[in-house]
């Protein structure tokens, strides 16, 4: 990947990463020699950074460095992983089995500030979310936040912090934290007080 992107007019390849930690130090680096924002600045980002999560990578990445854009090249195609992604502030979503010329698209797409996904991913991605919107109007928990209630949605349906934290692209300890906040907002003692109130709303089903 550096080899290719190295050999395209008008992009520069200023680092690479193998962990969370590592990308925001390369990124910040980057921003201090440049733009105050990181605009023009594109990182592509792994969901798989050994322990760390590229989901919670790309999070704090955005949220460090709003001009930067972050493609998402990934094996991953599963909806769970696309829809994480984005919400964590990835403009782009590629496949890592892309051609060249896609790659180039992408990368070239993502640092003029559009939003691109893969062929392979779009339609899937766009029938989620319009699934998503069809759902209804009515949000169980509203004093829970949007991951809060995924994280819950995901106990009621029986899987274990490790299941959740694959699903959802975190890490198992972020996945522990979650659960506890969760226990903490709704008053409930532990895991299965928890099931049977979200059971009773409607999640953990369908």
């Amino acid at each position: 990947m550096v080899g290719l992107l190295g050999s395209l007019a008008g992009i520069e390849v200023v680092g690479s990463a193998d962990s969370a930690a590592g990308a925001l130090a390369v990124v910040d680096e980057a921003v201090a020699a440049g733009d105050a924002d990181g605009a023009g600045l594109v990182v592509l980002m792994d969901l798989n950074l050994g322990a760390d999560s590229g989901v919670e990578a790309t999070r704090d990445l955005v949220r460090r460095h709003p001009g930067v854009g972050v493609l998402v090249v990934t094996m991953r195609e599963d909806d769970e992983a696309v829809v994480a992604s984005v919400r964590a502030g990835a403009r782009g979503y590629l496949l890592k089995g892309a051609g060249p010329e896609e790659v180039e698209r992408a990368v070239r797409a993502v640092g003029n500030g559009d939003v691109i996904l893969g062929a392979q991913v779009a339609a899937r991605a766009v029938a989620h979310l319009a699934g998503v919107r069809a759902a209804g109007p009515a949000v169980p928990f509203p004093g829970l936040s949007e991951r809060e209630r995924e994280v819950l949605d995901l106990v009621a349906r029986g899987y274990d912090n490790a299941t959740i934290a694959r699903r959802l692209v975190l890490s198992p300890k972020t996945v522990r934290n979650q659960v506890a906040i969760v226990l903490a907002k709704l008053g409930l003692p532990d895991r299965a007080a928890a099931i049977v109130r979200a059971r009773e709303a409607g999640l953990g089903v369908g």
